[in-house]
């Protein structure tokens, strides 16, 4: 991903979350994707839409041993 998209998608998911605390960080081996971070923990990936050019999707695990009993 370029620069300039990492940079667009981190505003917009600080926008929409209500947090400055987002950051986008390129993956090593992949060049279509980023993973994002809230502080120094990894919450999910942004991968290019490969059906809409500009377009991009979030991906986020909720794991059951995250979530309160």
């Amino acid at each position: 991903m370029k620069d300039t998209d990492l940079k667009r998608i981190e505003g917009h998911l600080k926008r929409t979350f209500n947090t400055g605390g987002i950051i986008l960080k390129p993956r090593p081996k992949q060049n279509d994707s980023a993973e994002v971070y809230v502080g120094d923990e990894f919450i999910g990936v942004v991968f290019e839409d490969e059906d809409e050019e500009g377009s991009f999707m979030f991906e986020m695990a909720i794991l059951a041993e995250d979530l309160p009993d």
